[in-house]
């Protein structure tokens, strides 16, 4: 059974690298034209059964042996959303025999062998996000929960999961290769500040010693790493393939095919040394991100250097329709008993398109999934809904009908020459390209036909929706008002202050009024009860105090009150985490304020939830440092009352008692005091009782 990735026809690939396989990925079934044929066919049955996960599952399909062994760092979900599902599905429909560790022990190599020797190589990812961002809050704290892990629990993957996977991977076979991809592997391909430990690190290809990082989306790249090691290839032969990275040697120079087209980064030691060069370094990775005109990249550290090739270029609409219409068992792997909470969220949810051309500064999604928006057939979309509505728990309800933003799917540049050659980092900002196709018919289209389906009650859209765009189009408002939203819709319009706003790359807060206007009086019309829940950023670079106040303000006045507040992380290669940490716009190189101190982000976070009680001293403290007083007292724009509720001095008191309560007697190793172990029964009694505990009632 034979499975091609076809590229955009519209997209001609540059010379001087090899593109994946000319028509790679086509539908299921379908032959094209100049294709090698499979090396072999899958054994038995995939439609019912999820990839195996041992070596007792691989024996049941027949396998002595496996091609590739995919390590990652989340619960193995047979489902589209996951990048382990969908690029073991397609090796295997490439006629691949591909097995998957999920969350392994890391303090060993025994995982690394489960399935013996891979006869291609391993493929290594932390997981569907950067561990370190999995694993901490924006202030550095242990997170409580793992979304992507059964039960929701911690501590099943490592800090930096790629390196500890990779070098068990070495340890485990050696001359093995050992292929790193995901968003960790592919936001830490070149030098890039690491908020957690406040340094500028080198490339994850140095430490984690992988011989190739596979960026962006995968499926071309990995089935064509796969074609060339079963031919006979080198790993080192594998260098000019489009959407990878890889480290020289000292005495190694780059490959003769993209000599002349390297494009030289400041140096790692330059970026370390010098805020200005890592700002300038940020300017240039982002600028070569287009695949119709990128050229590659290279970075060197210390007597090694990082090749970074340009990215693979966007798969067409028959490409998507036949990666998501592989078997999928839409389900986490039969051996898990606990809930994973990831699967709970999206296991009803349709992905329709890829890509982002917001360019939002903070975003990673523009960064790894690319600019040029990739969508699926509405044929493809209504027949994975179709089946969806065969699965024994489904109710009638798609919980979203989206990708990273809903109502992009199948917008494009209207000029493929301009496109060609286009280095605008977004194309919605400052306002929205003349040049771009903003119909919404195709997707308004697309829900119509997604709810009038038998048995679907209800086609909700959950994911992001670019309010500028959807403005453009007021038949797509009515339609979302009325048919596709459940008592909530959920909108990010980060900010209110215009330089914040623009330090973001996101639209004017007029825009977001309009959009929350409108929604209120289309929902009135068609006689429902809906309400706007708005999502806002603090301490983003360029947002201070009184940036902060003006958002605070702004929500009293609409009567919004948000739940949750988003603290701004640093993410890898992002251009907001060059901002914070060099101070700097790296495109006009001005000066941007940052709120670094952790009393001044907990300001801020206060603000955004100035109506808490529990919040009233950080507010009035922040208050008092704006100079704005005025804010305190009950006044129409009294943010906090003049006396502190009862709940506020409660908490502090709280606050107070834990950062001072402890152990306050020394221990022997024997677990005794350094009494006399002879003591009294009363003196046993005292050592033993909790002592003074300022919650208790009547404490003395």
């Amino acid at each position: 059974m034979q499975l091609p990735v076809i590229s955009d026809p519209r997209l001609t690939p540059k010379p001087a690298l090899r593109s994946a396989d000319t028509d790679f990925l086509s539908r299921l079934g379908e032959a094209s034209a100049g294709m090698n044929q499979p090396i072999r066919q899958p054994a038995g049955p995939i439609a019912t059964r999820a990839l195996p996960m041992s070596m007792e599952e691989a024996r049941l399909r027949g396998w002595d042996e496996l091609d590739i062994v995919f390590v990652t760092g989340d619960a193995y979900i047979d489902h589209p959303s996951f990048a382990m599902a969908i690029l073991g599905r397609v090796l295997e429909a490439a006629g691949y025999r591909v097995g998957i560790v999920s969350q392994p022990d890391w303090h060993r190599c025994d995982d690394w062998r489960r399935f013996g020797r891979p006869r291609l190589f391993f493929a290594i990812s932390a997981g569907n996000m950067d561990s370190m961002i999995n694993h901490y809050t924006a202030n550095k704290k242990v997170r409580n929960d793992d979304a992507y892990s059964p039960g929701g629990r911690i501590g099943l993957r490592p800090d930096r999961a790629t390196l500890a996977y990779c070098q068990r991977a070495r340890e485990a076979f050696k001359g093995v290769p050992v292929i790193a991809g995901g968003v960790e592997a592919s936001l830490r391909r070149l030098a890039h500040y690491d908020y957690w430990s406040d340094k500028v690190k080198r490339s994850i290809l140095l430490d984690s010693k992988a011989d190739l990082v596979g960026f962006g989306m995968g499926e071309n790249a990995i089935v064509e790493i796969a074609r060339r090691l079963e031919a006979g290839e080198s790993v080192k032969e594998l260098r000019d393939i489009r959407g990878v990275a890889y480290a020289l040697g000292a005495k190694e120079t780059a490959p003769e095919s993209v000599r002349s087209e390297l494009l030289e980064l400041p140096s790692y030691e330059q970026v370390v040394a010098d805020k200005l060069a890592f700002a300038e370094a940020t300017r240039i990775i982002h600028n070569e991100t287009n695949p119709l005109n990128a050229r590659p990249l290279i970075q060197p550290h210390g007597t090694q250097a990082v090749v970074c090739n340009v990215p693979q270029l966007p798969i067409g609409e028959t490409a998507m329709d036949a990666i998501y219409d592989l078997p999928y068992t839409r389900l986490p792997h039969p051996s898990y008993k606990e809930k994973i909470p990831a699967f709970e969220m999206i296991k009803h949810s349709v992905t329709i398109m890829r890509g982002c051309f917001g360019g939002c500064t903070f975003c990673s999604i523009t960064a790894h999934q690319g600019r040029i928006i990739q969508s699926r057939s509405k044929e493809s979309v209504l027949g994975e809904i179709r089946k969806m509505g065969e699965l024994p728990d489904f109710k009638g309800v798609v919980s979203d009908i989206g990708g990273p933003t809903a109502n992009m799917y199948q917008m494009r540049c209207t000029r493929p020459e301009v496109e060609a050659v286009c280095r605008r980092q977004s194309c919605v900002h400052p306002k929205i390209c003349k040049l771009l196709g903003v119909d919404h018919q195709p997707v308004i289209e697309l829900m119509r036909e997604a709810r009038s389906l038998p048995g679907i009650k209800k086609v909700l859209v959950a994911s992001g929706i670019r309010m500028d765009l959807a403005r453009t189009s007021p038949e797509y408002l009515q339609e979302l008002t009325a048919h596709h939203v459940g008592g909530k819709l959920k909108v990010a319009p980060e900010h209110v202050d215009k330089d914040v706003l623009s330090k973001m790359r996101k639209p004017k807060n007029d825009d977001f009024e309009h959009f929350t206007e409108v929604f209120q009086e289309e929902s009135a019309r068609v006689g429902k009860k809906q309400y706007i829940v708005p999502y806002f950023i603090a301490s983003h670079p360029g947002s201070d105090i009184k940036a902060m106040i003006e958002l605070a303000l702004f929500l009293k006045r609409n009567g919004y009150k948000p739940d949750a507040v988003q603290d701004f992380i640093p993410a890898p290669l992002d251009v907001a985490t060059t901002m914070y940490y060099t101070g700097l716009d790296p495109f006009t190189k001005q000066p941007v304020y940052v709120a670094k101190a952790l009393k001044e982000r907990k300001y801020q976070r206060a603000l955004m939830q100035f109506f808490k009680p529990e919040n009233y001293f950080e507010v009035r403290e922040a208050l008092r440092i704006a100079g704005r007083t005025d804010l305190i007292g009950d006044g129409c724009d009294g943010l906090i009352p003049s006396k502190p509720p009862r709940e506020a001095i409660e908490r502090r008191r709280q606050d107070a008692g834990a950062r001072f309560r402890g152990e306050f007697v020394h221990r022997l190793a024997g677990g005794d005091t350094a009494t006399d172990t002879k003591s009294s029964k009363k003196q046993r009694r005292r050592r033993n009782s909790t002592g003074y505990r300022p919650d208790r009632s009547g404490a003395q």
